[in-house]
């Protein structure tokens, strides 16, 4: 052997690499990392825990009838669409395109109700604590994925990384849909049980432990039991090992074959749901609100253009772009048209089509470069790709909750860009600390809008003032609100900007049939009888199978013949409207007595015996009834009858004919 050969090597003996263990490493500081994600977690959402149950947790928790049943209600939610539970009929799961599958969460809150009752209280706590668990767990992977299974002091960068990024995930405003919305629980679920399923694969590539192995067919099972949208991990998996498996030489080959235990757990979810859901994924609903894509030419419903439906698919893209950065203002609601019908001249859709062909080519060219902003750019643009409505139509244009797991690429793709530019450590810390600080205030003044539907829904509407569905939400809340209270300038003014929300929604969806019923209420709240008829019909012409507009049309029209009749002394009308209350529900007890007494006013006792008689089957026990009745057959000259109901009417209450002798 040389001389210099020896040197050398008696070089590396004498100084070898430290490479120990993450329990024999001390990483100082770093290891409160977890505890603090997890008390920023917590403490950004604090303030949502006196909040009540709000938007779509009515679907899932408080009128779904499988979650009230507490566990005996499970096997009811693992067997029918996500949707059955609430519509409590069949066909409803048509609504949206290929149904929903998400048994888990609903699992869980069947579980909670069967321990708590209806609590918000604890709904939002346990929401909370899953969103520090995630926020934990992200950081666990992104130090697993650029330091392996081992630590050594030049990892020390690569765990403040990963606290980096961690920060500004959970930090981030967008996700406040997703954990100040109870029923975002199945978003929470869907991200954790990815996350650690990621993590217990390295886990297991790294150790072969087969605990990690359970790990993550369990993990990624529950994930894909909680939202459908897990499946993109499919895809991050092998490109999470090509990129950053400490194993040499790894190629791609060699990395998809690591995703089988995630195949296996989605082969297993898949046949579940397609035994439950079948194999029908429907065809494009032909209505405004579980279609964005349709527009009104010849006063009928036509599908985009297939120019107008990319360009306006690309423009939410550009939007959700522009949300992560500066996530302001925000909003739960981007139904038609909160998105107009956009044109590929238009230079918001040609601004965004740059943008997203600059991150393709910004994540290819740092491929090798800077795997770090590459993999966030890749994760972003793979989990993005299912609620797109590129893959297939998702019923609306976009919503601040589907950004709950492509944000974690922009997370990475931002700290990754920083670092790259921004060497001195000090200063990296200090532009995430204030872009973490931004987005903290926007999170906590964020929350209370979600404090209950009507702060949700009358704030929100001010921000997306074109969304049909976010108009008849808060002309909804409006009305119900004024409903209970006083007669006053508060109740006026509540129904008052009802009916404007109302009207605006009809005139962007025509064939709105709850905006009409919204607008027929509303009215009949004000006593003004004949719009609200007017609505309810309208309601009931684009579906003659709406039972609530059916049934509060008898009312109004049984409210409004009383009214006629009463007070404005118009007898004809009163019996036009009171035969069409009967008409609709011939066994409501109101109708058939008031039926009685504009027959007997008008001096038809034939007639009011007819509904006299009818009002007593139905409710045998009312004194007045009986002297009504023998009024109406003493009046066509039947004495006998007349005393057999006179009878009657004072067994009942020995009173009742006191006001008959006065007369």
């Amino acid at each position: 052997m040389s001389k210099k050969k020896a040197q050398k090597k008696n070089k590396n003996i004498s100084t070898p690499q430290v490479v120990e263990t993450d329990s024999g490493y001390k990483r100082g500081y770093s290891k409160y990392f977890p505890a603090i994600i997890f008390a920023i977690s917590f403490l950004l959402y604090a303030n949502t825990l006196g909040h009540k149950y709000t938007q779509d947790d009515a679907i899932v928790i408080t009128e779904n009838m499988y979650t009230q049943d507490g566990i005996q209600g499970i096997p009811g939610i693992l067997s029918k669409d996500t949707f059955f539970g609430f519509f409590k009929e069949e066909g409803k799961d048509k609504l949206v395109s290929g149904g929903r599958y998400r048994p888990f969460t609903l699992m869980m809150f069947a579980i909670e109700n069967q321990i708590f009752g209806n609590k918000p209280l604890v709904g939002h706590l346990i929401n909370i604590l899953l969103y520090g668990a995630l926020g934990v767990f992200i950081y666990k992977l992104i130090v697993l994925l650029l330091c392996g299974n081992t630590r050594s002091p030049k990892d020390k960068i690569s765990i403040l990384i990963a606290f980096l990024i961690s920060l500004i995930y959970i930090t981030h405003p967008l996700h406040t849909e997703a954990v100040a919305n109870i029923k975002g629980r199945d978003e929470i679920m869907t991200m954790l049980g990815s996350v650690v399923a990621l993590w217990a694969a390295f886990q297991y590539h790294y150790t072969a432990s087969k605990k990690y192995l359970i790990y993550c067919l369990i993990s990624f099972f529950v994930a894909l039991m909680s939202k459908e949208n897990a499946i993109t991990f499919l895809a991050i998996v092998p490109l999470s090992f090509l990129m950053f498996s400490k194993k040499k030489n790894i190629t791609l080959g060699q990395s998809i074959k690591l995703i089988w235990p995630f195949a296996v757990s989605a082969i297993v979810f898949l046949a579940i749901r397609f035994s439950v859901l079948g194999f029908d994924f429907g065809g494009t609903p032909n209505e405004l609100m579980n279609n964005p894509f349709l527009k009104i030419e010849g006063n009928q419903y036509v599908d985009f253009t297939a120019s107008e439906k990319m360009a306006t698919i690309t423009y939410t893209l550009g939007k959700y772009l522009s949300l992560l950065v500066l996530p302001h203002p925000l909003c739960h609601d981007y139904y038609p048209r909160a998105i107009e019908i956009m044109q590929f001249g238009d230079w918001k859709v040609l601004l965004t089509l740059f943008l997203y062909a600059a991150l393709v080519f910004l994540a290819f060219w740092t491929y090798k470069r800077n795997k770090l902003i590459s993999f966030g750019i890749f994760f972003y643009l793979i989990t993005l790709s299912i609620v797109s409505n590129i893959v297939f139509p998702i019923g609306t244009n976009m919503s601040e909750r589907f950004m709950f797991m492509p944000s974690l690429g922009f997370a990475i793709m931002i700290v990754g860009l920083l670092h790259h530019f921004i060497s001195d450590k000090k200063i990296l810390i200090a532009v995430v600390a204030l872009m973490s600080i931004a987005f903290s205030i926007k999170t906590v003044t964020r929350n209370p809008v979600w404090k209950d539907d009507f702060t949700l829904f009358t704030t929100d509407v001010k921000t997306n003032p074109r969304s049909a569905k976010l108009l008849n939400a808060a002309g909804g809340a409006l009305s119900t609100e004024a409903a209970n209270l006083k007669e006053g300038t508060q109740k006026s003014e509540y129904l008052n900007q009802a009916i404007e929300y109302l009207k605006q929604a009809v005139e962007i969806h025509p064939a709105y049939r709850n905006a009409y019923l919204l607008l027929a209420n509303s009215h009949f709240y004000q006593k003004k009888y004949e719009p609200s008829i007017s609505y309810y019909e309208q309601a009931l012409k684009y579906d003659p199978n709406f039972g609530d507009a059916s049934k509060n049309l008898a009312i109004v029209l049984r409210e409004g013949g009383r009214h006629k009749g009463q007070v404005e002394n118009n007898l004809p009308k009163a019996t036009e409207w009171l035969k069409k209350s009967y008409a609709i529900d011939p066994n409501d007890y109101e109708t058939c007595r008031l039926l009685g007494i504009t027959y007997g006013i008008k001096g038809e006792h034939q007639q009011a015996i007819e509904y006299f008689n009818k009002a007593i089957t139905i409710n045998p026990g009312v004194a007045e009834n009986y002297v009504s009745m023998g009024t109406a057959y003493q009046q066509i000259g039947d004495k006998e009858n007349a005393r057999i109901y006179y009878e009657k009417a004072v067994a009942i209450n020995p009173k009742a004919l006191n006001n008959l002798r006065r007369e």
